[in-house]
Order: C-alpha cells, then structure tokens, then sequence
C-alpha cells in the first residue's frame, strides 16, 4: 500500500509544530495490505511505553532514551493482524507521570489548535497526532485520565477501557492495578471499532479477560455529576488551594451545559446525581499510584534496564547515578512518595486506607449505574445507562509565568478523572465544542465491560454535533463502517 499523496510533507509540517511523534518510520507503509481486515492499510501510532518490536521503547525517559523493544504487545500485535501497520511512536510524560507532555526528557509537544499550548498528557503525542490527522488513531495509556484529559485538549475521541479489558502484556507499568491500554481516535466508530480488536483475554496477562455477556441499561437515563455537586463533596475536606484548582474554568462549565442541553435534544433524560466519596478520589490515587509506581520502577536500576554512568564503586552507586541521571524530577517524586507510604508502620496509614477509600468509590457508582457482579439490584439503586462528568477543569493550558498550571494543580484537577481508573471502569471522553479557539470535552462513564453504552450515546451525538478540527487539519483518511480509508488525491 501507499501513503496518501503529499502525506510525508502534510506530516513533516505539522510534526514541526507539535512535535507529536518520537520516532516515525512511513517505510512501514510498505507492508501489504490484507483485504477484508476490519482495519486493512491504516497506519496508526503507539505512546512510546507500549513496546513494538524493532521501535523505540523510551517511555520518555533519558534512562531509557535507544532502547528498542526486542517484541510486540498484545494489542499492538493485534492491529497488525487486524491490516493496520505502526508508523511511529508518540511522545508521553516521562513513565506516563504528567498532565502535559512536557515531562518528556526526549522533547516537546505542543497542542495542535495553539502551539503555545500544552497537549495534555500523560498520552499528548497520541492526541496531538490524531487531532492533526497524522493518523485515523493511536494507542495510549491511561492511569488516571492520561487517555481522556489530552483527547479534550486536543478535541478527539479518548476510550479508557474497562480494567482488564485491553491486555497490558508489552505496556510498561506505572501502576498496575490502575493502568489501562485504550484508544484515541478521531471519530467515534473508528474508536470502537478499534476497541473491539484489541480487547479480550491474553494468556501473557492473566488479569485480562473476556467480556461477560452484555446486560444493557434499561432506559436513557444519564447521570449528570455536575459542577455545583462536584462543589459540594470537595467543600468541607478538599484543602484551598486543590479546591480552587478544581473549579470550572468559565469556558468549561458553558461546554459541559451545552452537552447536557444536546443530549436532551437527542432524548436521554438527564438526572443530576452525587458521588459523596468523591473528594477522596486524589489522595487516594496519588497513594495506590505511588505505591505501585516505586516497586514497578525498581526494574530500572541501569544494570538490567538503562543506561548505565561511566563509571561508580560499587553496585549501590551504580545504581544511585544510573537513577539520578536517568529519572526526572516527576519521576523521582513519585518514586519518593510510593516508597514513604509503603513503609513498614505507615501502610495501614496510608496503602491500606486509601485501597478502602477505592472500595467505597465503586460502590458509590454502583448506585448509579446499577451492581457491577449481576447480583440483584441494590435498594435505592439509580441504574443511569451512564455517568456524565467534565474532563479537566480548564482547557489546553499554557506555558509560563501566569499561563501554567502549578504541578499541584495538575495533580488536583485529576479529581475529575482518575476515579473511573479507581473503580476500574469505562470511560469515554469526547469533544463538545470550541470555546476561546480550544476544544473542550466532556466524558461518559459506564459499566464494567460497558464500552458499547458508551459508543452508542458518543456516535448519536457526533452525528448530531460533528467534532471540530484545528485549523489546517486535511481530512486524509476517509470514513467507512467505523474505520478510516485511505483517501487519495
């Protein structure tokens, strides 16, 4: 197969711009298409900490800057199997740790509606990739709304799958019991059709597994867990500064009320719930992601993994300088914190605590959405066919003095998304409209294994409300059946 015509110049023009891609490789599109494949001669992308073999393997990282992968993963392989072809890897926030993207060691990516802008993150070079059409779509990771915060940035489709859904053999871990291989596309058939390819059981991840039989909602019942509600749970125990930071920008809350109007336009009802355990969600994170990070990092010590320092006295210093050099501030940080918690006296304190809290969070959208194990229905159960919520409180933010997000406020604003990684369920996060020249999104959460429910609202409404591209954007792949053709000139 070839190519669309002009495409290495279209690429090259916006790659100067956004700097999306870590290594892209277009001779890939030499591979021979196979006909009938549901994704037959499509090339796409994968966020640099999901291996390819023979690709770069950095996980944004100077530690691990020339490694390449020595195989493939799963849902990478399944792709390829399925006619599509990887022309490159995607810059990310250094081990997945990051709002932006500019926690990469390797370079920058900028948004492509404002260059002066972030792209999100951690999954920024997937985003900005799709939202430029340099691909119909990529892989990402997702640990706390690194899949959903960069596609409402950059104004795309972002699927966080259901924990356990997706393999994660060949995905580098962060945090294990959080971490989720996903999708981020520019419409949303084409996320859901590449959903449907690589979810299932892996034999190499024993945590992954099939769909059970699909019991759909009854009625068209959404939940709305709306600015005001979203006030009310962090009020009393949300510290000042993480409560403001969590606030509604003035252009977010007009994009969220015109989704809640358009789909009641379409015929949901829409019913405004409350999630009490909410203000919990961060700590709680930022505990059980910590954690898991320092003992998942570990492998990292320049010996078996990295790069090594010239020179040291013993193994000890080896690994110290290897570390130093190798791992960011971010990373660092995190590692500090998960190591802290996990100490002997402080993991009932902390651990142990902050995984009740996770416990308590599920069961507080189990009574919106219904029993997650197909038991009967719980008293008072609301059972909405989905759970409306917004993204991230501000837009694409920019750079410098009096434009940035400060790193806590990034860490706050992850109030919004990483419950759904805590409860382990779906989320799909799509964009709504254009305010002050950016894209601003909303997200839908299910069910367990409920990625269907979600599809079916988010394509009702694209086809009602089509998503917006930034200025520039050339329609190089054309639509068909949820997947993308290739469009010739």
């Amino acid at each position: 197969m070839t190519l669309p015509e002009g495409y290495e110049q279209y690429f090259k023009e916006w790659e100067d711009k956004t700097g999306a891609f870590i290594e892209f490789a277009p001779e890939r599109a030499a591979a021979p298409v196979k006909n009938g494949a549901p994704l037959s001669g499509l090339p796409f992308a994968v966020k640099d900490n999901i291996a390819v073999k023979g690709f770069s393997l950095s996980c944004g990282s100077r530690l691990l800057s020339g490694l390449k992968a020595p195989y493939t993963a799963t849902a990478v392989g399944k792709l390829e199997e399925a006619g599509a072809f990887v022309i490159g890897k995607t810059n990310l926030d250094e081990f997945g740790m990051g709002s932006s993207t500019d926690n990469s060691a390797i370079k920058r990516t900028n948004n492509p509606w404002d260059i002066s802008r972030v792209s999100g993150g951690s999954s920024g070079g997937s985003a900005a990739a799709v939202a430029a059409g340099l691909v119909p779509f990529a892989l990402g990771s997702d640990t706390g709304g690194s899949i959903r915060q960069p596609a409402s940035f950059c104004g795309v489709a972002g699927l966080k799958p259901t924990w356990g859904a997706v393999s994660r053999y060949g995905l580098v871990a962060y945090a294990s019991s959080l971490d989720t291989v996903g999708v981020i596309a520019g419409n949303v058939a084409t996320t859901r059709t590449v959903f449907r390819v690589i979810k299932g059981a892996d034999p190499f991840d024993q945590t992954s597994r099939d769909a059970p039989a699909d019991t759909p909602p009854a009625g068209n019942t959404i939940g709305v867990l709306s600015p005001a509600a979203i006030a009310r749970a962090i009020a009393d125990d949300f510290p000042a500064e993480a409560a403001k930071a969590a606030v509604l920008e003035s252009e977010v809350e007009k994009s969220f009320a015109l989704a809640k109007e358009n789909l009641k336009k379409l015929g949901y009802t829409l019913a405004e719930i409350e999630i009490t355990s909410l203000k919990y969600g961060v700590p709680a994170y930022y505990t059980i992601a910590t954690a898991e990070a320092s003992a998942n990092l570990a492998r990292f010590d320049g010996i078996r993994y990295g790069k090594r320092p010239d020179w040291a006295e013993n193994p000890d210093e080896l690994v110290d300088k290897a570390r130093d050099a190798g791992f960011g501030d971010e990373v660092k940080l995190r590692i500090l914190l998960g190591t802290f918690v996990l100490r002997s006296g402080f993991q009932d304190r902390y651990y142990l605590r902050a995984q009740r809290i996770r416990a308590g969070i599920r069961r507080d959208f189990e009574r919106h959405l219904g029993p997650f194990d197909g038991g009967p229905d719980a008293e008072g159960g609301g059972h909405c066919a989905a759970i409306l919520m917004p993204v991230f409180p501000t837009r694409a933010f920019g750079r410098g003095e009096g434009k940035t997000l400060s790193p806590f406020a990034q860490k706050a604003a992850d109030l919004y998304t990483c419950c759904a990684n805590l409860a382990g369920l779906p989320a799909l996060a799509f964009p709504v409209s254009v305010e002050g020249g950016l894209p601003t999104g909303v997200q839908l959460l299910g069910r367990p294994f409920g990625e269907e429910t979600l599809f079916s609202i988010a394509e009702k409404y694209e086809a009602a409300y089509p998503f917006p591209h930034p200025p520039g954007f050339k329609p190089l792949w054309g639509q068909g059946q949820g997947v993308s053709c290739i469009k010739h000139s």
